[in-house]
């Protein structure tokens, strides 16, 4: 009988872990493989999907989201890839400096904001760097269906390339690779323009590449519809700040290398989240009262909910000034 999973204080549902395997892919990027103590079957998710990382930092609890790579046919095996980021927060380089075969840890029940739309009679995955992760789930997917897809994959060199031999091998014809040292980019304005009816389009990578599909594809009469992107933003530094939390009767402070949400969470606050970088909505808050400015970061609301300052996604948004009372 497999163990019942765990609620974690904001309602989301939490797997105990095994790790299976720690593999280097190349000199960023490394593959970390999961499996159940129990042997059980892990839950089923769609290409796309992301689970939220908890680790234990030497007394700190980081949490931070990373694509589901492996085969949603196997029920065995989770597995991500994790690209090194030196001067980032420190979730990464966790990672990377810490965790190998045999460590327990715990992950998220995975959840979906960048699903395939299956009514598409063609796919064509967009990635830059690490955004690879996804689309392999993706490919795994669709492959066992027979549906119709292609793949673009810009690469800052052939050495960093995650897993663009494996694609290539498996997939000839249906996978091209762009190295920048090599000059080489997406010609996206003629591969827009040479799809069939009904393509969907799905790009994962750096926030220029997004925003330059997105406008490129509008410019060339794409429907919003047929245009997805994900990008799980990371939380950026800024002056401490503090925030009254009226139903939990209690001010707190944010610090300089913290989100609202963990200082949140520090706090012993029940706070909600499913992606933690500013894409799903599920940690929005209403603003009781504020004198000062709200530094956005997130994807979630509208301009004018921004501007409105009613607001705010405490995962990435941040706020200057000296009150910001907040429903939670």
């Amino acid at each position: 009988m497999s163990a019942a999973p765990q609620k974690a204080k904001a309602g989301a549902e939490k797997i105990e872990v095994i790790v299976s395997a720690v593999v280097p892919v190349n000199d960023l990027v490394t593959r970390f493989e999961f499996r159940r103590p129990d042997g059980a079957p892990f839950p089923p998710f769609s290409a796309g999907a992301h689970t939220v990382v908890e680790m234990n930092d030497a007394g700190r609890t980081r949490l931070n989201p990373y694509s589901l790579m492996s085969d949603p046919a196997d029920s065995g095996t989770y597995a991500i890839s994790v690209r090194r980021d030196d001067q980032g927060r420190g979730g990464s380089l966790f990672l990377h400096r810490n965790v190998k075969p045999g460590d327990r840890m715990t992950l998220s029940y995975p959840v979906n904001l960048f699903p395939i739309d299956l009514r598409g009679r063609k796919h064509v995955f967009l990635a830059g760097g690490i955004g690879i992760t996804p689309f392999l789930a993706m490919i795994a997917q669709l492959e066992k269906l027979g549906a119709r897809w292609e793949l673009h994959y810009a690469c800052r060199n052939e050495a960093l390339a995650s897993y663009a031999d494996v694609l290539t091998a498996r997939h000839p014809g249906k996978v091209r690779i762009y190295y920048d040292d090599r000059k080489q980019a997406i010609p996206l304005g003629d591969l827009l323009d040479g799809q069939p009816l009904g393509t969907h389009v799905y790009v994962c990578g750096p926030k220029g590449m997004i925003e330059w599909v997105h406008r490129t594809a509008t410019e060339h009469g794409w429907p919003d519809d047929n245009v997805h992107s994900e990008e799980f933003l990371a939380p950026q530094p800024g002056q401490p700040f503090e925030v009254r939390l009226c139903k939990s009767d209690m001010t707190i402070t944010v610090g300089e290398n913290e989100s609202l949400l963990e200082a949140m969470e520090r706090c012993g606050v029940d706070a909600p989240f499913l992606c933690r970088g500013g894409a799903c909505g599920q940690c929005e808050t209403d603003v009781v009262e504020h004198d000062g400015e709200f530094i956005h970061r997130d994807h979630w609301l509208e301009d004018d909910q921004q501007a409105s300052g009613t607001k705010i996604m405490p995962c990435v948004s941040r706020f200057v000034g000296p009150t910001l009372v907040l429903d939670r």
